[in-house]
């Protein structure tokens, strides 16, 4: 994975600079400038109206008592757009546009949804774990009092 993403980011700057001369070779060098402003302007404008739907339907999701995980999957993807289309560049912006595309983010939904763990916390359990070298190790003092499942009861 690193030496991956080590290539992209030498890599990126190359075909940048090579689209700009492309297409400033092609519109000529204002037009090419004003495109790349106005993807940040659309970008921007595209970004704050997806962001908000997806807020509304996480909203939704949390109020259903599920977990809003594609909603956060979503948020998380749309950020990456927003962030791709700000900077200045023409494969950026095809990249950040296609994670606008809903289809495009439920197809790198399910790629990450095969590759992650998910852990859920349960409400009113606490537990306290400390991590040394030699693993976890339970810390425990005498204000503890250790109770099996059938022992307690809440009120």
């Amino acid at each position: 994975m690193a030496p991956a993403l080590l290539l992209f980011i030498v890599l990126l700057p190359l075909v940048e600079i090579a689209l700009f001369i492309l297409v400033g070779q092609a519109i000529g060098l204002v037009p090419t400038l004003l495109l790349v402003v106005a993807a940040a302007i659309g970008g921007a404008i595209v970004l704050r109206l997806q962001g908000l739907s997806v807020l509304s339907r996480m909203r939704m999701t949390m109020s259903q008592g599920e977990l809003p995980a594609r909603a956060i999957a979503d948020t998380m993807l749309i950020g990456i757009a927003g962030v791709l289309l700000f900077l200045p560049g023409f494969f950026t912006d095809i990249l950040a546009l296609l994670l606008l595309i809903p289809a495009v983010r439920t197809a790198l939904y399910r790629f990450m949804g095969a590759r992650m763990k998910v852990v859920v916390a349960t409400p009113g359990v606490y537990t306290t774990t400390s991590y040394r070298t030699g693993g976890p190790k339970r810390i425990e003092d005498e204000g503890t009092i250790d109770l099996d499942d059938e022992n307690w009861r809440q009120r």
